[in-house]
């Protein structure tokens, strides 16, 4: 009988618990603008909309869509503490992306990560259906009672004015610590951008960034990391501890000739001290088949890994890695070019070792 009662305390418990956790249908949530809790994240930190990776204002020779592109809020994310039920969002969009070979989600829409146990696992993710404007977006209720950590990555190719956060009526919001170390800025292209991702979170700047704590600042954009000089003016400027280049995904083989020494130049004259890490490009599958394709392609990675070889022996402080889409490399293309979540996971196991082993040269663990 004293087991009887005692199996049945605990099943009350059990579900009161349950209920205290679950939110109320007719919540009342209170808003909070998400730049001022703590924006991580940006390669330059003072553009007069936050959500901006570059000041389009400041920064000229960019084409119409570099312009669209560097507005564009890829690998920021919003760290931030709540006791809440419920976490959900109210955005204001000054542009949307309705790509055909990536997830609204990850074009435009919010990936919400808690830590748990000192992992960041992940919780939830939503976009405004059919890319409109909602006044309420809602990413998750009846979360456990107590302190949740909590990061939220913004959309990769939409435009953001603003950003609030909502919670629940009488709970506390507040900017979380951040537990990445240092700045360490990658440049590149949609690859780095993260294109063909299901999610903001799933990029592999943003997997290497929660793989090693060390914080990546990313400067991706779409089809337009051509080593220009105009970019190499925003990199000279970045305040930085190392940079990291997925520089010969776009450029043509001819490209990449005429400017590489010019742009490493340019860099190394403002940051002589820090470590640049070329990455070679990675093998598309959509070289598979097609000759022209595959000949342009080897093109390029023959002539990054020629003109790098002398590159790291000319400049100091530069390197140059290898990269690969991991064991399944052969089923992880998702439109012949981008990667899947699968590949870019298998981007950032490839190159952990690598450039941590380089950064711990420089003090950086």
């Amino acid at each position: 009988m004293k087991q009887i009662k005692f199996i049945l305390s605990a099943f009350l418990l059990s579900v009161a618990s349950s209920v205290l956790a679950q939110t109320p249908k007719n919540v009342e949530y209170v808003f909070t603008e998400a730049s001022d809790l703590n924006l991580i994240g940006k390669i330059m930190e003072d553009t007069p909309n936050p959500y901006h990776r570059v000041d389009t204002c400041k920064y000229k020779g960019f084409t119409a869509g570099e312009n669209i592109q560097v507005r564009c809020s890829a690998g920021l994310a919003v760290l931030f503490e709540t006791t809440s039920s419920t976490i959900s969002v109210k955005p204001d969009y000054g542009y949307l992306n309705r790509g055909v070979n990536t997830m609204g989600i990850s074009l435009r829409g919010y990936d919400l990560y808690i830590m748990k146990d000192g992992q960041w696992l992940y919780a939830a993710s939503k976009a405004p259906a059919d890319g409109r404007e909602e006044n309420n977006l809602v990413l998750i209720k009846d979360l456990p009672q107590g302190v949740k950590k909590c990061m939220l990555y913004l959309p990769i190719y939409s435009e953001l004015y603003s950003l609030k956060i909502g919670v629940e009526k009488g709970s506390g919001i507040t900017p979380m610590e951040s537990p990445f170390r240092y700045r360490v800025g990658i440049f590149g292209s949609s690859f780095t951008q993260g294109i063909s991702t299901s999610r903001p979170g799933m990029s592999y700047p943003m997997q290497f960034m929660r793989h090693t704590g060390i914080q990546i600042l990313s400067l991706g954009c779409s089809g337009n990391c051509k080593l220009q000089p105009y970019f190499a003016d925003v990199l000279c400027d970045a305040d930085v501890d190392a940079l990291i280049f997925d520089a010969f995904s776009n450029p043509s083989a001819k490209m990449i000739e005429e400017r590489l020494f010019p742009f490493i130049e340019k860099i190394r004259e403002a940051h002589p001290d820090i470590p640049l890490i070329f990455m070679q490009t990675i093998y598309r599958e959509s070289r598979n088949f097609c000759t022209s394709n595959d000949a342009f392609e080897q093109a390029k990675m023959d002539m990054a890994s020629e003109l790098m070889a002398e590159a790291v022996k000319k400049y100091d402080n530069v390197y140059f890695i290898r990269t690969d889409t991991g064991e399944n490399s052969r089923e992880s293309s998702v439109d012949g070019t981008h990667p899947s979540d699968m590949g870019y996971l298998g981007w950032a196991e490839s190159i952990e070792k690598p450039v941590m082993k380089i950064l711990k040269k420089y003090g950086m663990k």
